[in-house]
């Protein structure tokens, strides 16, 4: 059960780099006005998300087994699990909206603002908190 557990933090944290970093490079592209600047943005963004897609699926995959495998959140007092749960159905949302958003950018109908992917870039931080919280200090 280690094992899969420590694979399943792995690829986690490696899937969040991803969720961190995507929002990051459309702050960039909703300020550029070079093209080339914006061609080669693009194309760092296109990368990235279908390797944050890659991460995303062990992630979920080892998180399965954990849950479905070892019973690990089953039976009473695990009310923590549901909570978590519904944090990684938000953030796997977040992850298909930053495709929709990626999608808008390459074809040139972008209408947020810079500030707008500041701001757009803190929830998987707060998503991150709360299922660490959850996982660590099961409140309920």
């Amino acid at each position: 059960m280690l094992w899969v557990k420590s694979l399943h933090i792995v690829f986690v944290a490696s899937w969040f780099a991803g969720l961190f970093y995507l929002p990051r490079i459309f702050v960039n592209l909703a300020q550029e006005t070079d093209a080339a600047a914006t061609a080669r943005l693009l194309l760092m963004a296109r990368k990235l998300y279908r390797f944050m897609g890659m991460l995303a699926i062990p992630a979920l995959v080892f998180g399965l087994w954990l849950w479905l495998g070892y019973g690990i959140g089953k039976g009473p007092g695990n009310g923590w699990l549901h909570a978590k749960l519904a944090i990684v159905v938000l953030l796997i949302g977040y992850h298909h909206g930053c495709g929709v958003l990626l999608k808008k950018f390459e074809s040139g109908r972008n209408t947020r603002s810079h500030t707008w992917y500041r701001w757009f870039n803190e929830f998987p931080v707060l998503g991150l908190l709360g299922a660490v919280v959850l996982v660590v200090v099961k409140p309920f």
